[in-house]
């Protein structure tokens, strides 16, 4: 008997993509919470300084290097008590007085940046780019972003799979057991 063909269901397609976005950006919200194996890590650039190499909301990836070089597009802290970060080339690179320094400037500046930038704020590299994946990054980890790409979709997923549990119960309960033969008591 040939087997009957299943027929493709909107919804469950619908759901497996939202599956996939939770996932995706429950990830980004944990990235910078929580260390990625390897020292990487995902950081947003919201600036166009860096344009047309790296385009304003692009989501790049980062890895601290033992040394970097002069055209080595960097991201660094800002000042050593800043969680404010910059990403721009090394134009140039300079040791005074035993400490090196990197002289960095956006491909989009006219003229290098003000400040020197000591090796040990230096972040990392950037390794690879993802133009504008950034803006949906930053937004999953506002409560806003949350709400609507966490909560809204895991809450459809977390009914659809009630749904499912509900429906296989009730085929449970229409299966009827057949005894072949009665129980015989001694």
């Amino acid at each position: 008997m040939p087997k009957k063909k299943k027929k493709i269901n909107p919804f469950q397609i619908i759901t497996y993509i939202l599956y996939i976005i939770v996932i995706i950006f429950a990830l980004f919200a944990l990235s910078s919470k929580i260390p990625i194996p390897g020292n990487y890590k995902l950081l947003t650039v919201m600036s166009g300084s860096m344009e047309p190499k790296i385009k304003t909301g692009s989501l790049i990836v980062i890895k601290p290097a033992s040394l970097y070089k002069i055209n080595d597009i960097v991201t660094f802290k800002n000042s050593p008590t800043s969680q404010e970060t910059t990403t721009h080339r090394i134009i140039e690179t300079q040791e005074v007085g035993g400490t090196q320094f990197a002289i960095t400037k956006g491909d989009a500046n006219p003229s290098e940046d003000s400040n020197k930038v000591p090796a040990n704020l230096i972040i990392g590299k950037v390794i690879f780019k993802i133009p504008y994946l950034g803006y949906p990054m930053n937004f999953a980890k506002t409560l806003p972003g949350v709400i609507i790409l966490i909560v809204i979709p895991g809450t459809i997923i977390i009914y659809d799979e009630i749904l499912n549990i509900a429906k296989e119960l009730k085929k449970k309960k229409k299966r009827v057991i057949k005894i072949n033969s009665p129980l015989e008591v001694r």
